[in-house]
């Protein structure tokens, strides 16, 4: 059994360096992080791209509460105030008329 042994060596010198305990230590270790791991090397990978998505949505709805917070400021104006609430919800003054011209798409196209 050990001349099998020391000709497998001679013949194939890696077979050595696989035989050590530390090395097999290791590498089932590194086996069971990769796949079987509560925390595996696949879950991390799917935790960073919930992540990175969840960033992108946060930088999002950044930047539309900066557009909110313009847009408050702008209609703190009287003048602005009256604008949007024309242009919104069609309300107009005592006495005035509003005509409402809608242009068809299609026939444009």
């Amino acid at each position: 059994m050990k001349e099998k042994f020391a000709r497998l060596i001679q013949k194939y010198p890696f077979v050595k360096w696989f035989t050590n305990r530390f090395v097999l230590v290791t590498i089932f270790f590194a086996v069971w992080l990769i796949f079987f791991d509560t925390y595996s090397f696949f879950d991390h990978r799917e935790i960073n791209q919930e992540i990175n998505k969840l960033e992108k949505n946060k930088e999002f709805y950044q930047s539309e509460i900066e557009k909110d917070k313009k847009s408050i400021t702008k209609l703190n104006q009287k003048e602005e105030l009256e604008k949007f609430a024309r242009e919104q919800y069609y309300m107009k003054r005592e006495n005035e008329d509003v005509f409402i011209i809608e242009i068809d798409s299609a026939k444009t196209k």
